[in-house]
């Protein structure tokens, strides 16, 4: 009986099967849609005493899924991370593959670029360097500057080697006293942006003593 109801009409109970598997298809993927987007490369596990200073920071990947789960895509969703346990100084090559990468199962990634990254590390190095003030213009006519101090007057820098090696002294943002006829106390920033340096102190005391000329 059951053989008869599996052979009766087979040729339309297979039509209505493709159809059936055509039509989950259709909604499957039905509104899909592909984005790229630039996903930032965290490095993990370095070793202590050494750092990168040569290194995208961030990777381009195609991506594809419901057009309204790309569009909800929030950019903490998404990174990519690699990890540097046993890296030596040097430059060494890494390609990405979908494991370095987090992102949410409902999305299919579709190409990296660049697949193949380059990564510099070098030894760290901490120093401690003198801070110096940048003054631009001059006091008012008749006046001269008498004392100029600046506080605290060292600055301890933390980063690569080649970098931190070269630095001999810090400046201050300059600091204009042009028409200055008193004293002046100003909280100046350090004049230092390279990413790959830290240092223990954002902002400095500088205090300008005026005199009048006898």
């Amino acid at each position: 009986m059951i053989q008869n109801w599996v052979t009766n009409n087979l040729g339309l109970k297979l039509t209505s099967l493709a159809m059936a598997i055509l039509l989950w298809f259709f909604v499957i993927l039905s509104g899909r849609s592909e984005l790229t987007i630039e996903v930032p490369v965290i490095y993990e596990n370095l070793a202590p005493g050494l750092e990168v200073v040569d290194a995208p920071f961030n990777v381009s990947v195609r991506i594809e899924g419901q057009e309204r789960i790309l569009k909800n895509l929030k950019k903490d969703e998404l990174h990519a991370a690699l990890n540097l346990r046993g890296a030596r100084e040097g430059r060494t090559f890494f390609t990405l593959s979908e494991d370095n990468f987090k992102i949410p199962r409902t999305v299919a990634m579709k190409s990296i670029d660049p697949e193949t990254i380059s990564v510099k590390i070098e030894v760290q190095m901490k120093k401690s360097v003198p801070i110096k003030s940048a003054i631009v213009g001059l006091p008012e006519r008749g006046y001269v500057i008498s004392e100029i101090s600046v506080s605290p007057e060292k600055v301890t820098l933390e980063g690569p080697e080649s970098i931190v090696s070269r630095i001999e002294a810090v400046k201050t943002e300059p600091i204009d006293i042009n028409g200055l006829k008193n004293n002046l106390q100003y909280k100046a920033n350090l004049n230092l942006v390279n990413q790959n340096i830290r240092k223990n102190v954002n902002k400095v005391e500088v205090n300008i003593v005026i005199e009048k000329i006898p």
